[in-house]
């Protein structure tokens, strides 16, 4: 399999299941400017719109949507518990949280991320992402990790999408006009994440340790 990813960027997440799982995967930098691999590859050839993540499977088959791929990489080691099984009140919270963090949190980013183009909108993008992380920070205030006691693709998603902030306690990519320093849940649950093993190495390899 490979997955086209780009640093610190929601491809983050499946990079971390990817390390989380053992498996063997190749990892395809996209530059974020130019949209290209690293030879010279025009990545609107392997993805017509444009944004990763994307994970190519060993048939060319091609996966696009992050919350698609951390799940399909999760079903193939169920027993590891990224995922609850198919079927379960458990796997629809999961989608719950994956769809939450899709059209709430990560969309909620863009217009910050690109502030200057989003002029005025911003001043109302803010506040209603600051809303939802506050509702995100009382979730977690009695358990370790989004779904409760295991780590799973939404720890993955959400911990990707949160290193946009900024905050004395993280370190920020892209840096989004963003503060998230009175949410003391979210900051143990961060903490927490980032010392797992697969999330350490998903860190160093994209230059974000």
């Amino acid at each position: 399999m490979k997955l086209y990813y780009i640093p610190g960027s929601c491809s983050l997440s499946p990079h971390i299941v990817i390390n989380e799982l053992g498996l063997e995967v190749t990892l395809l930098k996209v530059d974020h400017r130019e949209h290209r691999l690293d030879g010279g590859t025009d990545y609107y050839d392997i993805n017509p719109l444009g944004y990763v993540p994307v994970l190519e499977l060993a048939d060319g088959t091609r996966l696009r949507e992050g919350s698609a791929i951390v799940q399909y990489l999760a079903d193939l080691k169920p027993e590891s518990g990224l995922a609850p099984a198919n079927g379960t009140l458990e796997r629809y919270r999961l989608q719950e949280w994956l769809g939450f963090l899709a059209s709430e949190i990560h969309k909620g980013f863009i217009p910050l991320l690109y502030a200057g183009l989003a002029g005025k909108y911003v001043d109302t993008a803010r506040p209603k992402l600051e809303a939802r992380y506050q509702w995100i920070d009382q979730q977690l205030a009695d358990y370790p990790f989004v779904l409760g006691d295991r780590f799973t693709v939404a720890d993955a998603y959400l911990f990707a999408l949160t290193g946009w902030g900024q905050a004395h306690w993280l370190k920020s990519h892209y840096k989004a006009g963003i503060h998230f320093d009175g949410l003391e849940n979210l900051q143990t649950w961060y903490a927490r994440v980032r010392q797992r093993p697969a999330v350490q190495n998903a860190l160093e390899v994209e230059g974000l340790a």
